[in-house]
């Protein structure tokens, strides 16, 4: 299996396990010039900007590991442009977090969810 198709499996484990955890995803790959958001994701006041990372194993370090800084600013500023055109600026709590999607045999998936993994 690709990586392509392994995170797009990531991602829909990802927002099942949100959904069975309380919350409504906003949005899916949010893209705009600046940057992608994986899942905007809403739980009462709150706005989740969610960035999942899927692995197969820890070779190369944990998931979150490879939300550098420079990502977490691309994320950032992409929140700003998500908020704006939903004219939600001041209008809620938001929030940052990664999801750690590990890959198990027979097709099952190990999630850790990091919420507030960084601010603005």
């Amino acid at each position: 299996m690709n990586n392509k198709i392994l995170g797009n499996q990531g991602e829909q484990a990802t927002a099942d396990y949100l959904e069975r955890h309380g919350y409504r995803v906003l949005a899916r790959n949010f893209r705009v010039p600046v940057g992608e958001i994986d899942i905007v994701a809403a739980k009462q006041e709150l706005v989740a900007f969610v960035e999942v990372k899927t692995r197969r194993g820890l070779r190369c370090g944990t998931p979150a590991q490879s939300v550098t800084y420079h990502k977490q600013q691309k994320i950032i500023q992409t929140a700003r442009w998500f908020l704006r055109q939903r004219h939600l600026e001041d209008k809620c709590l938001c929030r940052f977090d990664v999801v750690e999607v590990y890959a198990l045999p027979e097709g099952q998936w190990e999630i850790h969810h990091i919420p507030g993994a960084f601010e603005t």
